[in-house]
This record gives C-alpha cells, sequence and structure tokens, in this order.
C-alpha cells in the first residue's frame, strides 16, 4: 500500500498548488485512494489495516513537505490532503485512535482550530462555503455530524489535549472545547447554545464538553438565561430545551465565583439567582434544586460526580457502559433522560 502511494505522491507533487482546493478533486483523491486500499486488502479481515497505512503514508508525506520547507506548512495542496486523510478515516472507520489523535493533531498544527470539522456538522454542509470559502467534505450535515461523533470518540479513546492560547495564556484543551476561529473563538458547545440547537448541544454534552470555562465573563448558561429573560413568559421550546440539557450536566447554576461561595452557599445562589431570574424561577424554568432554593437531588449530584471522574479518564459517554449499575441508570447518567 506504501508503495502505491508513494509513486501516486510522485505524480501528486506536479499537480498545481490549489489541485485540491475544489472539493470534488479531494472526493476524487478519496476515491483513488479507496480503490486501492481495497485492491492491496487480501481479503476482507485486512482492510482495516491497510486503511490504517494510508492513513499514516499520506502524514508522513504531509511532514516530510512541511520538514522540507522548514517546519513550516506549505499550505495549498500540501495541507488539503490532510482532509483526504481525515474523510478516509472517517469513511474505513480507522479503529486506531493513536493514528487519528495523530492526524487531528497535524490539522491542528497547522490550522490552530478544527472549524472543518465542526462547522458543517452544527450549521449544515453548505455553510462552511459561505462562512470560511471551502466546501464540506462531506455530503450532507447528518454525515458531517455522524463524522463528529466518530472523531470525539477518537479523540477521547487516545486522550488528545492540545494547547490553545487564551488571553496570552497557553491552556491544555479536548477536541470537543476547542475554539472555532471563523465562529468568534467560541467552543462548540457554546455555538450550540447561541443558536438554539438542542440536538447538537446534546451531542457534546455527552461527551463531556465544559459549560463552565476559565476566563469568560458570561457562561453559557447565563447566556441562555439572559435570552429567555426577554421573552416576557412565552419561551421558545428550543431555547428550554437548551436550558434543559445544561442543567442535567451541572450540580447547580452558578452565578458567582466558586471562591465567594461560603458556609451559606445555597442562601447566596438563590439570592443573586433570584435579583437576575425571578421570571425565570416563578415560571418554573429554573427548579429550586438547581437555583439554590433547595439542595440538589443526592440523585443528580452523584450523576455529576460520576460523570466528572468518567471525563478526567476520557471516558464520556462510552465508560458508562462499562459501570457497576444497573442498566436503567445508563440513560440518566448519559442525560439522555431526568
Amino acid at each position: 500500500m506504501e508503495t502505491f502511494l508513494r509513486c501516486y505522491f510522485d505524480y501528486f507533487s506536479s499537480l498545481p498548488r490549489n489541485s485540491l482546493h475544489d472539493r470534488r478533486k479531494r472526493k476524487n483523491m478519496v476515491d483513488y485512494i479507496s480503490t486501492l486500499i481495497e485492491g492491496c486488502s487480501a481479503e476482507e479481515s485486512n482492510i482495516e489495516e491497510t486503511a490504517q497505512v494510508a492513513i499514516k503514508t499520506i502524514l508522513q508525506y504531509h511532514k516530510e513537505m512541511k520538514y522540507a520547507n522548514g517546519t513550516v506548512c506549505k499550505m495549498g495542496k500540501y495541507h488539503n490532503i490532510l482532509y483526504v486523510a481525515m474523510k478516509l478515516c472517517y469513511d474505513w472507520k480507522v479503529k486506531d485512535s493513536e493514528t487519528v489523535c495523530n492526524l487531528l493533531r497535524e490539522i491542528y498544527a497547522c490550522e490552530n482550530t478544527f472549524e472543518r470539522i465542526f462547522i458543517g456538522a452544527i450549521f449544515g454542509h453548505k455553510a462552511p462555503h459561505y462562512i470560511a470559502g471551502w466546501k464540506s467534505d462531506f455530503d450532507n450535515q447528518e454525515e458531517n455530524l455522524s463524522a463528529v461523533v466518530y472523531f470525539l470518540e477518537k479523540a477521547n479513546d487516545g486522550g488528545l489535549e492540545l494547547r490553545f492560547s487564551t488571553n496570552g495564556t497557553y491552556t491544555n484543551f479536548r477536541f470537543i472545547d476547542l475554539p472555532i476561529e471563523s465562529c468568534g473563538r467560541a467552543s462548540p458547545l457554546k455555538i450550540a447554545v447561541q443558536l438554539g440547537l438542542p440536538d447538537k448541544l446534546l451531542i457534546f454534552l455527552r461527551f463531556g464538553a465544559e459549560i463552565y470555562t476559565e476566563n469568560e465573563d458570561t457562561t453559557v448558561l447565563e447566556h441562555i438565561l439572559n435570552r429567555l429573560q426577554v421573552f416576557n413568559h412565552l419561551y421558545p421550546y428550543n431555547l428550554v430545551s437548551c436550558l434543559q440539557l445544561l442543567l442535567r450536566a451541572v450540580p447547580f447554576i452558578k452565578v458567582i465565583k466558586p471562591d465567594a461561595v461560603g458556609e451559606h452557599a445555597y442562601d447566596i445562589v438563590y439570592q443573586k439567582m433570584y435579583e437576575k431570574y425571578s421570571d425565570l424561577i416563578e415560571d418554573g424554568l429554573i427548579p429550586p434544586t438547581r437555583c439554590g432554593f433547595v439542595p440538589p437531588e443526592l440523585k443528580h449530584l452523584c450523576r455529576c460526580a460520576v460523570r466528572r471522574r468518567l471525563w478526567e479518564n476520557h471516558q464520556l459517554p462510552e465508560g458508562i457502559r462499562s459501570l457497576p449499575v444497573p442498566e436503567k441508570l445508563w440513560l440518566y447518567l448519559d442525560i439522555l433522560e431526568d
């Protein structure tokens, strides 16, 4: 497989720099390499291994071109070939997490974002052309969303964390939390909340997207509460659904910094909450157990604690099914029901 690809790369090097800018040409290359994968697999059981070799060969070629240019990616076709590898990973469902994570690292090292994976899943597969000037490598939004889930699973399996600069300070971010450059450096979760997309939000929450992040004046919870405030008791269903999902993933709503909460934590939280969101509390959108009026249910606190420990070990949501708990609790721990 590697020999065939190396011969192809000799031809590829002679192509124009923008030869992979067009989505159709990337698709043609994906189809060609897929045919090689099928042809080089002596039997069905070897296809997975052959696809993995193809991905590794593409990654090695990208690195060679990068180092030949003083460790700076040449971009153009030499970078877009990584998206050919991305589509091959998804099409052949490569199982090796290390290989997939290495691909994601290469993409991030050149772009410092994963917007070409996430934008099509959030906005629709046609949106990237208008937002960022390129076309999605996936045929429709459903396939793009399925690809996001695939890469989220592999990023979790591989414990992938990448450094991102926030206000001059570098912090380790997980794949799911990395900001999207062309969307105001907002995380995928924040974009889903801003757009009121509960179906996308549920996926991101299940994989452990962070709700409370440092260096943010307004959390996603406060953002959606502030939006609901302006609807004068006639609340949009999609925003209410987003709020309900967010409340499944946190012990209670924080409106002040944790270090300001002392002995009378819930009294302080409820006082602050009622000052800001009295209408939402009285209308029942914010349950008493989430606004500090009464402590959260023990069952809910246990869910948050279990999910946090699974998150620390990169086991959300797959690890839930391996816990020694009754199966009827799986959906509850996976925030699929309340």
